[in-house]
């Protein structure tokens, strides 16, 4: 007989392959055609989000959310700021550091790549029962807090009604 913890890391590593996947599965949904350049790579897809959902955002504070050294963060913003997505401001509250703000343009790659994401989302889960997806989202929401929790990381901002 199994033992439930030997069941718990059995199930880690499936979970394991399955997160794996998941990234990987997710990147070509958002593609409609495998030429299309004008979809965000994955690092400015969750910059502009964090951003955009959080409100301006120094480099300390974005490397202290996302978890990731100011050196990366720098290419990152930098490739960002030259495609007119992001732009550096004066922090309103007075303090030295200066923030990042999504610009319009950003804005609207971002919806677009969301839209996207949203609908390839919409075409694989389409057969599922309500129930059956709205359960995976609960699940997934969970699974995704008790990660932000254990790390000490910032919560990722969320919609007050989830």
């Amino acid at each position: 007989m199994t033992s439930p913890v030997n069941r718990v890391e059995s199930l880690a590593e499936e979970l394991e392959l399955e997160t794996m996947l998941l990234g990987r599965h997710l990147i070509p949904l958002r593609r409609p055609h495998a030429d299309d350049d004008r979809v965000l790579e994955r690092s400015g897809y969750t910059l502009l989000s964090r951003i955009r959902a959080q409100g301006l955002m120094s480099i300390n504070e974005l490397s202290e959310a996302l978890r990731l050294d100011v050196s990366t963060l720098n290419r990152q913003t930098a490739a960002l700021r030259k495609s007119g997505y992001l732009e550096r401001v004066a922090d309103p509250e007075g303090g030295i550091a200066r923030k990042f703000r999504v610009t319009q343009p950003g804005i609207e790659q971002l919806e677009a790549d969301r839209r996207a994401n949203t609908n390839g989302l919409v075409q694989i889960l389409s057969h599922w029962p309500e129930a059956d997806v709205d359960q995976f989202v609960t699940l997934l929401r969970r699974f995704n807090s008790d990660i932000e929790a254990r790390g000490g990381r910032q919560p990722w901002p969320r919609n007050p009604s989830d």
